[in-house]
């Protein structure tokens, strides 16, 4: 009998990774320009532009699943748009082209540009949900989280399995308004504190990360940016769970009656359901987990984070550019980028 061919897509061989690098590092030198002149909007669109620009040169058939909104709201990087130049592989895209606009602009620290690629339909964002309470921490303590027990208990769980004291355990937390009574139970637990203002994808991945002085990750957030945190972490190990964090009755209603479960709890393979999946992302302006973009005479020095699901290989990339030379080459457009970045009040 004559066998069937399976319909089980192959693995993806190549490391797409390394290619997304470029697409992040161009965000990060185009948006890096307006650091401090208190524009996050310009931070944005220099970002974006630039972004758009080097993912059509990817080889691969992209599906923006995660991006800047949706097509009326933004004319680049929308949700739908196909992105790449056609050919295989088939790709779930998540873009931010800056976690932490506000920080850019404000020239503070910890901004960083984003790209995350799965599969073709293993990327899956809670649309319905604006916001996500979620919880992360790093492979040594991944079974042990629950996001619905108590916050002590998560705590007292994670030193046990890192066999620390509570006191050495350091939870990151965004500083909300909405975060008072999650800040009053960790600091009653025992545990030190983290507050950042902006950029919890780098905090996730900070708290999956071993080797940081990040423990675990706790709080409300943006669901997009727990999809590309989980893309991250899918790669790393650890484990992150998410549930819907409505904010008010309508908002609550409306995801109801649209199907939300606003008890499930999402886990990191339930967000990213493929080992093929791919991060990169580059530091815009220096924090704990990425040096920011410098500049020097005619070009700039980056860092960046690549990281491949399949193989769970993290690389921590340093670059340096010319911009007298990437300006010749067509992928990068960097010309263009400068010029108008330089001609803006």
């Amino acid at each position: 009998m004559k066998k069937l061919p399976s319909s089980k897509p192959k693995p993806m061989e190549r490391n797409i990774a390394m290619e997304l690098v470029r697409v992040t590092e161009a965000a990060a030198m185009s948006a890096a320009r307006f650091m401090g002149r208190g524009d996050k909007n310009l931070v944005d669109l220099a970002a974006v532009e630039a972004m758009r620009n080097v993912l059509g040169f990817v080889r691969m058939d992209g599906i923006v699943v995660i991006g800047e909104g949706e097509k009326d709201e933004a004319p680049m990087l929308y949700i739908g748009e196909k992105i790449g130049d056609g050919s295989e592989p088939l790709v779930d895209i998540a873009v931010d082209p800056v976690d932490g606009t506000t920080l850019t602009a404000k020239g503070l620290a910890g901004a960083i540009s984003v790209v995350a690629l799965s599969a073709r339909g293993t990327m899956h964002c809670p649309r319905n949900l604006v916001y996500m309470n979620k919880i992360v921490t790093d492979a040594e303590a991944k079974d042990v989280i629950d996001i619905d027990a108590p916050v002590s208990e998560n705590i007292r769980r994670v030193a046990a399995a890192k066999h620390k004291k509570i006191s050495e355990i350091t939870v990151v937390v965004l500083d909300r308004p909405r975060h008072e009574k999650l800040l009053e139970d960790i600091r009653r637990a025992g545990a030190r504190v983290k507050l950042i203002s902006d950029g919890d994808v780098s905090a996730a991945i900070e708290a999956a990360l071993p080797e940081t002085d990040v423990d675990i990750l706790m709080g409300i957030g943006g669901t997009p940016e727990g999809v590309l945190s989980a893309a991250a972490i899918r790669c790393i190990g650890g484990a992150i769970q998410c549930k819907g964090w409505p904010r008010d009755e309508k908002e609550k209603q409306t995801a109801i009656d649209k199907g939300e479960d606003l008890k499930k709890v999402y886990t990191t393979e339930d967000l990213i359901s493929s080992d093929d999946v791919f991060f990169a992302a580059t530091g815009v302006s220096t924090g704990d987990l990425l040096k920011g973009v410098r500049y020097f005479s005619g070009g700039a020095f980056t860092q960046s984070i690549a990281m491949r699901g399949r193989s769970g290989t993290m690389r921590w990339i340093e670059a340096r550019h010319n911009f007298d030379k990437l300006e010749k080459l067509d992928f990068m457009k960097y010309a263009e980028t400068r010029r108008w970045a330089q001609s803006e009040p």
